[in-house]
């Protein structure tokens, strides 16, 4: 947790200790950048105004340098354009103080459980991810047996980030595998091709987050 305001701060700790959880408190950005680089934490929770760096800047380098770790933004500020900022500096939720003790638990348990990878299995050249099976003999993936229609680029992309979860996987990856040359840096038909993919995944009663865009660097399939 990254919080200058030392009674917010202890209320925070004694309020998610008591649910269970182990933190590490600082006060300041410069330390909560540091203490985020050294420890691989399921969770990290940040205000927005910090002193020696701001909360913004923080977010931009703990998601670079962690792109799975759920990032919690707490701060004072309740405007949009604070809140879409947050969100693209790599933020995965956005509270704003004053808040109550019972919601902001309920965020964090919630991040904390897209966070944890659920179980992967290969059986058979089989990926089986939470709900999601992808068949590898059969180029087929179902959810709750509900069959998804996919492309041959489709199935691809998919069964690269399924076999990979957890993990981000670069658009220089997902492009050599699906047309077989390098990203240029500017090639976007990645993006359209994910993007469609989500809406397959959801239409079949997926969730659309289940592949998260991990900014400036891929994609990284989270389950559900």
């Amino acid at each position: 947790m990254v919080e200058d305001e030392a009674s917010l701060r202890d209320g925070i700790v004694d309020l998610l200790t008591g649910d269970g959880h182990q933190l590490v408190a600082v006060g300041d950005g410069v330390a909560g950048v540091e203490a985020g680089l050294r420890d691989p934490f399921e969770l990290v929770e940040l205000d927005l105004m910090l002193p020696r760096l701001g909360g913004m800047e923080v977010c931009r380098r703990l998601r670079a340098a962690r792109p799975g770790t759920p990032i919690l933004m707490l701060t004072a500020r309740g405007e949009n354009i604070d809140q879409v900022l947050g969100l693209e500096m790599g933020a995965d939720d956005y509270v704003v103080k004053p808040v109550e003790p019972r919601v902001l638990l309920a965020r964090v348990e919630a991040l904390l459980r897209r966070a944890r990878p659920q179980p992967v299995e290969f059986v058979e050249n089989r990926i089986q991810a939470g709900r999601l099976a992808v068949d590898g003999s059969r180029r087929a993936a179902s959810i709750d047996g509900r069959d998804v229609e996919l492309t041959t680029g489709d199935f691809d992309i998919l069964w690269l980030l399924a076999s990979r979860q957890g993990q981000v996987v670069t658009r220089d990856e997902i492009l050599r595998v699906v047309r077989g040359i390098d990203y240029d840096g500017l090639d976007r038909s990645i993006d359209a091709r994910i993007c469609r993919l989500r809406k397959k995944l959801q239409e079949a009663g997926g969730a659309e987050s289940m592949i998260k865009t991990v900014r400036l660097r891929g994609y990284l399939f989270a389950g559900e």
